[in-house]
Formats: C-alpha cells, sequence, structure tokens
C-alpha cells in the first residue's frame, strides 16, 4: 500500500469520526433543547392554569360583590321611609288622643259628636295613607308579651287575663315592611303564684 492510500484512509478516517462527533454533539443539543422546551412548556401551563384560577376567584368576588350592592339597594328602597314615618306617628298618637278625649262627652252636645266625627275620619284616612306603603300597626291587647315587638312599661294583677299577656296599650307599636319602627308600650298581666318580692330586703 502506498503513503498516499494510508493518508487517503487517515483522512477518511478522520472525516468519519468528525461526523460521528458532530452527529453525537446534535443529538446531544437536540436531547437537551427537548429538555429546554418541555419545561418551558410545563411553565406556561401551570402559569396559566394559575391566571384561570385568578379569573375564576375574581369572577366569583364580582358576583358576591353584585349580589351584596343588589341587597344594600333593595333594603334601602325598602326601608327608606323609615324616618318619614317615624316623623308621622306622633300625629297619628295626637289624633287617637282627640278621638279619646271625647269618648264620655256624647251630652255635651251635637258639636262634640262632629269633632270626635271629623277627628276620627282624619285618623282613619291618616292610618289608610300609611298602610299603602306597609306601615301596619302594633295593639296587642290580649296577646302574649314578645319583648322583639313591645316595650313593657309595667305588670298589674289581672286575674282575668293570661300571666305575662298584654292587659293595656298604652301607646301603640309600629312597624315598616314588617321591621319595627317603634315597639308597642304595654301593660303585662303579673302572674299570680309569680315570686313575691321581699319588702324588708
Amino acid at each position: 500500500m502506498s503513503a498516499d492510500e494510508n493518508r487517503n484512509d487517515k483522512v477518511e478516517e478522520e472525516v468519519k469520526e468528525a461526523a460521528d462527533t458532530a452527529a453525537d454533539n446534535e443529538d446531544t443539543a437536540s436531547a437537551a433543547e427537548q429538555e429546554a422546551s418541555g419545561n418551558e412548556t410545563d411553565e406556561l401551563e401551570a402559569r396559566v392554569k394559575e391566571y384561570q384560577e385568578q379569573m375564576l376567584r375574581s369572577q366569583a368576588e364580582m358576583q358576591n360583590v353584585r349580589r351584596r350592592a343588589e341587597i344594600d339597594v333593595e333594603k334601602a328602597h325598602k326601608f327608606a321611609l323609615e324616618k318619614f314615618v317615624k316623623e308621622l306617628l306622633p300625629v297619628a298618637d295626637s289624633l287617637e288622643k282627640a278621638v279619646e278625649s271625647t269618648e264620655g262627652h256624647e251630652n255635651a252636645g251635637e258639636v262634640v259628636a262632629n269633632i270626635r266625627e271629623g277627628v276620627e275620619m282624619t285618623l282613619s284616612l291618616f292610618m289608610n295613607s300609611l298602610g299603602k306603603f306597609n306601615v301596619k300597626q302594633l295593639n296587642p291587647v290580649g296577646e302574649p308579651f314578645d319583648p322583639q315587638q313591645h316595650e313593657a312599661m309595667s305588670m298589674v294583677p289581672a286575674p282575668d287575663a293570661e300571666p305575662n299577656s298584654v292587659v293595656a296599650v298604652v301607646q301603640k307599636g309600629y312597624t315598616l315592611n314588617d321591621r319595627l319602627v317603634r315597639p308597642a308600650m304595654v301593660v303585662i298581666a303579673k302572674a299570680e303564684n309569680g315570686p313575691k318580692v321581699d319588702e324588708q330586703a
């Protein structure tokens, strides 16, 4: 074999080795790229999932805020008249007192009867007007005492009444849309067998 042939064989071997090394490097680089690409994909998917969760939480919060706002607006509409109603209640009280003051004075003449009739009509119109706005009167005579709607002024012996029931109303109460505006001031029947107060104590 000549020197030229030996040289050619060596060159071919070197070229082949270089090609194999390049191929190996390429495979290694390709594997590294795939691995890096896989890591990036995982990161992106994690971020997408996180953003989706944040979006769902934000939507839920917005719905809660909207619901609360709707409830607040509904309450504001429903009870906007409460202060106005409180201001009108003394008018109803005065009209009722005027009617009561004419009782037993029928013999005083036609003038008293006419005044009573006029006041009763005014009171009736006034109460009907309040009723149109869901204002209801509490006149709980004979009903059990309810601390949620009644204010006890005193307790009296009342043998004919149930213990802890209302025997008299000092001032009528009122509700607006079933919410208490003013409690009824009441007198309650005392239980006959209730505990006696020791006067010496």
